[in-house]
């Protein structure tokens, strides 16, 4: 710390009037921290509530702070460091008590001092005392500025390296219990609806924390980490959030980088992540094959480039959930679609190849799309039923 000299500036006491001043300051030293702590505890209510333990460490601070200033005064601020008040007291404390409640901490003590000046210092001295009081108070105020700012330093560093190793586990599927305790202290809060999603790493580190307020306003928990040229982010949604992960996402779709995004699956519990993990990275491999796919895609969206980019689950996806219901719902609903995609989407075609009238081709084709959830006049649905079918025979 720059030495502080010349206090006062128009007042300098002789070297006589300082050691007397010293030794009275010095000597009430303890009856003025005990009026400190009463007025602390009058003034606020947070004090009242600190355990005894904790109590006691902000009487150490403020003892601390009042043999600072002695000090500082008697050497002229030349080599007694104001922020050494605060190593009176474990690191914990500042844990414990917010930036605000150290500000009042300060600013009581030094109204206490300045209160007792009148009875401790001569009428013609008391002004070069107040102003050391203030320029004593300065550095004060920088010193838990800068103990604040170190520990929330500190403190994000730490979360950030917690939040990769959660982010990291459920990418490799390795979350387990001790996963779940250490994402619990990043705030998370065990949301039943869980989706990873994956895309491009933004440019900016602030993004993430835009991120991270926007879905909060909605309700969301989020957990993210850069992993090299992606961004992984975990969203989990409580009963009563607002919206679909898919449509937050979309929401906050700027803040990732240029390139696609893919959601996973919805899972319960952050166990489970991996499965949905698995989705999102299969997907990201394989959305180049549909160019024209909506920014973000869901996983499940891209079930024919994914089983066709080598995804096994994708694969069997396709043949248990789109296959097998079309197949137990009856032979004509699967015939009548097979026909209806080799007759190029004609009704009037495949009623005619069917031998039945074009109503009741219009009717299966309804169905289908209640069984499949995909209607077979639709190009992209066409698509995924016809890849389905395909792998449903392959695989029964």
């Amino acid at each position: 710390m720059p030495a502080i000299v010349q206090i006062g500036r128009g007042w300098q006491p002789s070297a006589r009037q300082r050691a007397t001043l010293v030794r009275k300051l010095a000597q009430s030293a303890g009856d003025l921290t005990t009026s400190a702590l009463a007025e602390i505890e009058a003034r606020h209510f947070w004090f009242g509530e600190l355990d005894a333990e904790h109590r006691s460490w902000v009487t150490l601070v403020a003892r601390a702070g009042i043999d600072g200033f002695v000090s500082w005064f008697a050497d002229e601020g030349r080599d007694a460091n104001p922020r050494d008040v605060f190593d009176a007291a474990p690191r914990a404390l500042m844990r414990k008590i917010t930036l605000n409640q150290s500000v009042d901490l300060i600013r009581t003590t030094i109204d206490t001092v300045e209160g007792h000046l009148e009875r401790l210092v001569p009428r013609g001295d008391r002004s070069g005392v107040y102003l050391a009081i203030v320029q004593y108070s300065r550095e004060i105020a920088f010193g838990v500025a800068e103990v604040y700012a170190r520990a929330a330093e500190e403190r994000g560093g730490w979360d950030a390296r917690l939040e990769a190793l959660v982010v990291d586990a459920v990418i490799r599927g390795e979350a387990d219990e001790t996963v779940l305790s250490r994402a619990s202290a990043l705030g998370w809060r065990s949301p039943a609806a869980i989706t990873v999603t994956i895309g491009p790493a933004p440019a900016r580190d602030s993004s993430v924390e835009a991120m991270r307020r926007a879905v909060a306003d909605k309700g969301f928990d989020l957990l993210a980490s850069t992993q090299g040229d992606r961004l992984v982010v975990v969203l989990g949604g409580h009963s009563g959030t607002a919206g679909t992960a898919l449509a937050v996402i979309t929401e906050i779709a700027d803040h990732f980088g240029p390139g696609q995004i893919v959601v996973g699956p919805e899972v319960g519990d952050l166990v489970d992540a991996a499965a949905s993990a698995r989705g999102a990275l299969s997907g990201v491999r394989a959305a180049n094959a549909w160019p024209s796919a909506p920014r973000p895609v869901a996983a499940e969206d891209l079930l024919p480039e994914r089983a066709l980019a080598g995804d096994g689950h994708a694969r069997r996806m396709l043949a248990r959930e789109i296959y097998t219901p079309l197949r137990d719902a009856g032979s004509d609903l699967l015939e009548s679609l097979v026909a209806y995609l080799d007759n190029s989407g004609s009704v009037e075609a495949t009623a005619r190849a069917l031998f039945v009238h074009p109503n009741t081709v219009r009717y299966r084709l309804r169905r289908i799309a209640e069984v499949s959830g995909y209607h077979p006049a639709d190009a992209r649905s066409a698509y995924v039923l016809r890849l389905a079918v395909t792998l449903g025979r392959l695989m029964t």
